[in-house]
């Protein structure tokens, strides 16, 4: 088989989130092809994320925030996706896939990476916010033939827009806040671990052990197989041709 055909593919949502909340859901997604059902998204996110993108669409970064370095910011929105990356010890390539919020062309002729938050992070979620912009680095830097490429990448963070109160505006109203950006140090090695970490979750046998705090995994574990087993129980479906016996149900499958 080609190692590119059987190559992890990972997207920066999951290395992010997904990574963050439970191993188990991660296991199930990537090497078990069982995805958690997709939870619908408050349409006010989705309307300040585009609103956010297209505010500071070709703007100057010194119009944005002092910190940032100057240029203007050249792409919003826009995929990524990254050629074969190897990770240490592992035969078998990653392949890193995403849609990022912005990027910045410096004067200088470098790039930088954006994401847009709503609220500021605390300060133990700085840490994980960075795989995403360093997932967007990653891809950006070594992109697959025809798919966008920008580097160097010297720049990396978070800009905050947190509404702090609603404003009149003509015969209108809007949310106001102040722009605020949180660097991001760049670490190549630091992220480059974080995947070996994920490859060796991925490459186990079988799904971890869960995260006690995931909620989805509570319930399909403690619900919804725990239900059906106990019906197909009292439906004598251990019989021989039962669901039980053909291996339909099972409560430790998730």
């Amino acid at each position: 088989m080609n190692l590119l055909d059987s190559a992890w593919r990972l997207s920066p949502s999951d290395l992010t989130f997904l990574a963050s909340e439970c191993p188990r859901c991660l296991w199930n997604k990537l090497a078990g092809n069982l995805p958690r059902p997709r939870a619908p998204f408050p349409r006010i996110f989705t309307a300040l994320d585009l609103a956010t993108k297209r505010f500071f669409a070709g703007k100057r970064t010194e119009k944005i925030a002092p910190e940032l370095r100057p240029g203007k910011v050249l792409f919003a929105d826009r995929w990524v996706r990254s050629g074969p990356i190897y990770v240490s010890g592992h035969a078998r390539p990653v392949l890193i896939a995403g849609r990022f919020d912005s990027v910045v062309k410096f004067d200088d002729g470098t790039y930088g990476v954006l994401d847009y938050k709503t609220a500021t992070p605390k300060d133990a979620h700085i840490a994980i916010y960075s795989r995403q912009v360093h997932a967007y680095t990653t891809a950006l830097e070594h992109a697959a033939p025809g798919n966008l490429s920008l580097k160097p990448v010297t720049q990396l963070g978070l800009l905050v827009v947190e509404p702090a109160e609603m404003i009149a505006v003509k015969g209108a109203v809007a949310y106001k806040g102040l722009p605020h950006w949180v660097e991001i140090e760049r670490n190549d090695a630091g992220f480059m671990a974080f995947l070996g970490e994920v490859v060796d979750l991925l490459e186990e046998p079988s799904p971890p052990e869960p995260n006690p705090q995931c909620q989805f995994c509570d319930y399909v574990m403690n619900g919804v197989l725990a239900h059906l087993a106990t019906g197909a129980r009292c439906e004598n479906s251990e019989a021989p041709g039962g669901p039980l016996a053909q291996g339909r149900i099972s409560v430790s499958g998730w």
